[in-house]
Order: C-alpha cells, then sequence, then structure tokens
C-alpha cells in the first residue's frame, strides 16, 4: 500500500470510531464492516469495564471520538505534508510498540505513525488494556485486510524488533532504556498536564476545565492535575464551575480513593478543601492522586510562566489562555506529540541510518 492508500484506510477508520463514539446502530456496509463485526466491537466497548473498572462505557466512547478527531482528513493532510520521505517505498522494519494502559486506546498514535511510516507493529499490551487495542485492530483489519501482514499483536515477550517506542512510568523507563539500549528507542516516562489560570476566565471555560481535569477520573498524561492561580483567586469559583462532575463519585475505584486520600490527609492534618467528590490541596508537586486537584497562588504571571517553561520535561500540556483551550486537553491534533518527540521523523530516521 501506498501512503495516500494507508492515509484513505485510517481516515476511513475515523469515520468508524465516530459511529462508535455516538452510540450509533450499525450504518451498513459503508462504514467498512459488517453488522457482525460492528456487533463485536460494540460488544468490546461494553465489556471493558468488566476487565478494567476505570475503562467506563462513556470514557471508551469518548475516547474513540478522540480518534476520529485525531483521524480528520484535513488536520492529517496537513500533518503529513511536512514529511515527503513517506511517499518513499521502504524494506518495512519491525518496531515495537509497548503500550501503557492508563487510558482506552492510549497507544494508538503510536501505531498511526508505525503503519503511516511503512514499518511493520509488534505491539505489545498492557494488563490493563481490556482488550479495545485488540478490538480496535480487528476493525482496521476489516477495512483493510492487507494491514493485517504489518501489526503483530502479543502479550508475552516482545521478540525481535529493530527499533522501540516504550510508554512507563519512571521506573519503567529505567529498565526500557537497559533492555533496549542497543536498538533505535523512543522511551516515555511519566508525565502530568497543568492549568494556568490569569482570573479572567468566565464561567463556561471553567467549566470546560472538568473535562481536562475528571476526564479517564484524571488517568491520563494530558489531564490536568494542578492549577495555577492567581493569589487573590476564590477557589469557591472553581468548585461552583466544576460542580456538574459530582456523579464522578458514584465509581467505586474514584470514591475509594477520594476517601483513601481525604483520610490521609485529615489525620496529618493537612489543610484541605473539599466538596464531596474533588480535594483541593495547595502543593508545590505537579502529579496529584485520583480525586485530588493541587493548586498553587501566584503573584507574578511572568514567573509562573518561566517556572513552566523549566519544567517542561515533566509536562505534556498546559491548558489556559494563551495555551491549550480550556475543555480541549484530550483532543491533540495528529501532529502534538507525546513528550514533544516528533515519533514520524523517529520512524523515518531508521531508513536513513540516523541511528546506525
Amino acid at each position: 500500500m501506498d501512503l495516500q492508500q494507508r492515509l484513505a484506510v485510517f481516515i476511513q477508520l475515523g469515520n468508524t470510531l465516530a459511529l462508535f463514539g455516538a452510540k450509533a446502530p450499525w450504518p451498513g456496509h459503508s462504514c467498512g464492516l459488517t453488522e457482525q463485526e460492528y456487533d463485536a466491537f460494540e460488544l468490546a466497548i461494553q465489556q471493558a469495564r468488566i476487565y478494567n473498572g476505570w475503562f467506563t462505557e462513556v470514557n471508551v466512547r469518548y475516547a474513540a471520538v478522540g480518534i476520529a478527531h485525531l483521524l480528520e482528513p484535513a488536520a492529517m493532510q496537513q500533518w503529513l505534508s511536512r514529511y515527503p520521505a513517506l511517499d518513499v517505498q521502504r524494506t518495512p522494519r519491525r518496531v515495537g510498540i509497548i503500550m501503557a494502559g492508563n487510558i482506552p486506546f492510549v497507544g494508538f498514535h503510536d501505531l498511526l505513525c508505525v503503519l503511516l511510516a511503512g514499518q511493520h507493529a509488534v505491539v505489545k499490551t498492557s494488563s490493563e488494556d481490556a482488550g479495545l487495542t485488540a478490538a480496535l485492530l480487528q476493525i482496521l483489519f476489516c477495512i483493510a485486510p492487507e494491514m493485517a501482514t504489518s501489526v503483530r499483536l502479543t502479550n508475552g515477550k516482545i521478540g525481535e524488533i529493530d527499533a522501540v517506542i516504550a510508554t512507563g512510568s519512571d521506573n519503567t523507563a529505567r529498565y526500557f532504556e537497559h533492555y533496549f539500549g542497543r536498538i533505535p528507542r523512543i522511551v516515555r516516562k511519566n508525565r502530568t498536564s497543568v492549568a494556568l489560570l490569569d482570573g479572567t476566565e468566565t464561567d463556561a471555560e471553567l467549566a470546560a476545565l472538568g473535562e481536562d481535569v475528571f476526564r479517564y477520573f484524571g488517568l491520563g498524561c494530558r489531564n490536568v492535575g494542578k492549577v495555577f492561580i492567581p493569589q487573590n483567586f476564590d477557589l469557591d469559583r472553581l468548585f461552583g464551575a466544576l460542580f456538574t462532575w459530582k456523579d464522578i463519585i458514584n465509581h467505586n475505584k474514584y470514591a475509594n480513593n477520594y476517601d483513601y486520600n481525604k483520610a490521609v490527609w485529615l489525620l496529618d492534618r493537612a489543610p484541605i478543601v473539599e466538596n464531596g467528590f474533588l480535594i483541593l490541596k495547595e502543593e508545590a508537586s505537579l502529579n496529584s492522586p485520583v480525586a485530588a486537584l493541587y493548586y498553587e497562588r501566584y503573584s507574578d504571571a511572568s514567573a509562573v510562566k518561566a517556572q513552566l517553561r523549566d519544567l517542561e520535561s515533566k509536562l505534556q500540556c498546559v491548558v489556559g489562555h494563551g495555551q491549550i483551550p480550556f475543555g480541549s486537553g484530550q483532543f491533540p491534533g495528529p501532529g502534538d506529540y507525546a513528550d514533544n518527540v516528533d515519533t514520524l521523523e523517529f520512524l523515518l530516521g531508521l531508513d536513513q541510518g540516523v541511528y546506525s
């Protein structure tokens, strides 16, 4: 398959995933799937929570919409136009993709890049994946059966590979660096996201911030775990704007985290503010636990922006005025690379001897 054919396949995949995101009935063969194939993926969405309690049906569908957004034709064309080498025929390399399992379909962008680059993917999913990657690959192969020869899915050892893209924690990153030290690699560590408020935010913008904080229960690297607020900012404004997310406490795993963190901080006599579903804690650290949101007050906006630049290696994105718009943190474009490492450039470098 040439680049345009591969691109057409993924655009079709995006259109199909948009249907699942909207919980639409099978629309006919125009979606690229038979009714039986369509129902099989629908069942995978509904059953994901059985295998991973964090993967609620609502969040899995939201993730499907996110991929559909990623695969929007105009954005894809603009993104790929930056890489003329993609049109060159190449001998495929075996690229291992070690996926995390913190949110649904979290490793899709890496898979997209590998296949668009004309390489072969050896995919190792997390034990928390809940079968969603396998289900997604199945509908991809239904749309384009010839792509099945370019992907191998494994739950065991990854086997012989020529390069690797591995995502994990700071601890597993050290293991990845050692284990794959002799081959070209992208190794990702822990990252989080923050919001920078300047005090002029509308109630609608603060409400949209709820998507960045609570979506996927805050488990993604693009979730806001900390907000920087002006000295005189009223926290009640934030609580009021986020109140529409109050029902999140009805999720048992989230509620358990809420109760545990609240109990620990109360025992430590740590100053906290809580409203029954979210704990706010003034804290210099970036990575807040589930059901909590750290905040830090500032008096000098230029100083906090400089601080964020210094923390760039620990941040995935910054939400706020002049940054990523409120509520859109979970909708990156195709060129918004994790850890700001250009995955396509890395993959094309395999053919150009960059790493030899």
